[in-house]
């Protein structure tokens, strides 16, 4: 996946990266979108990623906490499938628009099994504070070749 700008329409249309349409085509016909809980920006993946979240907190959280009820009500309450016209394009909902601040363009930023959609301004934004903070505390991954 990549860091890909895309203009939207007047009617919410925005293409879909063709890297991001070829995977999602193999698996599914559409994607499932929701707002972030924590960033001002769409939260996008395929079904069986948002079911396997389902199963996790599930399992991580008591059936019937109020922590489970949040986070289902945020995420499921909020998700919603986004079938592709012809020519690769979804028609993004005005709420989801509206909380990612988004409305002639949109960068598509590719998070392994899922992406997220930015007003690009604010992605600009977010991209220097993760390059800043990643500076600051320098991770070190490790490798099977360093085990």
């Amino acid at each position: 996946m990549d860091t890909i700008n895309n203009k939207v329409d007047g009617k919410g249309r925005v293409s879909l990266p063709s890297d991001y349409r070829a995977i999602v085509k193999e698996l599914s016909s559409e994607i499932v979108c929701y707002r972030s809980l924590s960033l001002p920006c769409i939260e996008g993946c395929l079904e069986e990623t948002l079911d396997k979240l389902a199963s996790d907190i599930e399992t991580s959280t008591d059936f019937f906490s109020e922590t489970q009820d949040n986070l289902t009500n945020l995420i499921f309450g909020d998700a919603k499938r986004f079938p592709f016209d012809s020519t690769g394009r979804i028609t993004l909902t005005e709420k989801l628009l509206k909380h990612a601040q988004i409305t002639t363009e949109a960068v598509f930023v590719g998070k392994g099994r899922k992406f997220q959609i930015w007003n690009p301004e604010n992605w600009e934004k977010e991209e220097a504070r993760i390059r800043a903070e990643a500076l600051k505390n320098r991770p070190s991954l490790r490798t099977k070749e360093n085990d």
